[in-house]
């Protein structure tokens, strides 16, 4: 299945939901520490019972992650992009790199070899951002959708 990389997540809730949605479509959760308390109770709450159901992998730091992922295509979001999220062939065992909250994914990790390319959701003009777990659940959907779901009910 495909993967998510959250480098430096800030936000617990968000981090919790993400682990919602590596449960509900059996991608491989990996994040890059620094990181929040793991017993947070936010984190607790957005994941509910879905901690045992889903797989979480943390790196101590992005050097680590990428070891333990590559070879892979990285694909980093950002809103600095020009490509569109949609307009890529997804491939099974792709990583979806995501940045933290409020600031997104400094330039030198946008900047990085192993970036394969940088990729943008769209939104309204003057919009700043829009919420951690919820790019990723766009994207890992978008991805899943192109394999048809597989494994899906």
């Amino acid at each position: 299945m495909f993967r998510i990389l959250f480098f430096e997540p800030r936000i617990a809730g968000n981090t919790g939901n993400a682990i919602r949605l590596a449960a509900a479509t059996g991608s491989h959760l990996h994040l890059v520490d620094p990181l929040f308390d793991f017993e947070d109770s936010k984190l607790r709450r957005a994941g509910l019972d879905y901690h045992d159901l889903a797989v979480v992998t943390v790196h101590e730091t992005l050097e680590q992650a990428y070891e333990a992922l590559l070879p892979a295509r990285v694909f980093a979001f950002t809103t600095a992009a020009t490509t569109g999220y949609a307009d890529v062939a997804y491939e099974p065992g792709d990583v979806l790199l995501f940045g933290p909250e409020p600031t997104g994914l400094p330039e030198d990790v946008l900047a990085d070899d192993r970036v394969t390319d940088r990729l943008r959701l769209p939104m309204l003009p003057s919009r700043r951002s829009m919420n951690l777990a919820n790019c990723a659940s766009i994207a890992v959907y978008e991805a899943w959708r192109q394999h048809g779901f597989a494994g899906g009910v």
